[in-house]
């Protein structure tokens, strides 16, 4: 979903590929995307160890760096530790900052809906933000469309993110 978001923002400036469903269709899929400012590769590491795959990528890494481009790159480990074989693939993508993302915990759940309502112009105290947890979906993203919600319905309403509100809004959703 980052990379998705990152090219969203960018629009017609990126691409986004999640090499996973595209493997199949070979690494010919790649050519002329260096001619995006922005390259999304979901699953990277998905197509380690296969020499096509990797002569591709190491042509459009070094077509995007050439232009000034960027190519950001997601795997389930970090890609120096995928079993990439072509050497000179695997020391442009060890020049690559790597993040390592985790799934938000209880408390940081509540922290992230808590600033988003903030940057909304919201106060959502901690123990609504915990009664919606504990009866919506967890994932971010309904979380947010979630918040979205209450906050139309409160500016309709012209009341604050209480208990008994979120409870009367979830009511009516159902």
């Amino acid at each position: 979903q980052i990379l998705q978001a990152v090219c969203e923002r960018a629009a017609d400036r990126a691409q986004f590929l999640p090499l996973r469903d595209f493997r199949n269709a070979g690494p010919g899929i790649l050519e002329g995307l260096q001619n995006r400012q922005f390259i999304c590769l979901d699953d990277v590491d998905c197509v380690a160890g296969e020499e096509e795959w990797e002569l591709e990528l190491f042509g459009l890494f070094n077509a995007l760096n050439d232009s000034g481009g960027v190519l950001i790159c997601s795997a389930s480990a970090p890609v120096r530790e995928s079993d990439f074989g072509l050497a000179d693939l695997l020391s442009r993508f060890s020049r690559l900052p790597v993040f390592h993302l985790h799934e938000l915990g209880e408390s940081e759940r509540i922290e992230a809906l808590q600033v988003r309502a903030h940057h909304r112009g919201l106060d959502l105290p901690a123990e609504t933000a915990s009664y919606l947890l504990a009866r919506s979906r967890r994932d971010m993203a309904s979380l947010y469309a979630l918040l979205d919600k209450l906050d139309t319905e409160a500016m309709k309403a012209q009341r604050r993110l209480t208990i008994p509100f979120v409870r009367e809004v979830l009511e009516l959703s159902q």
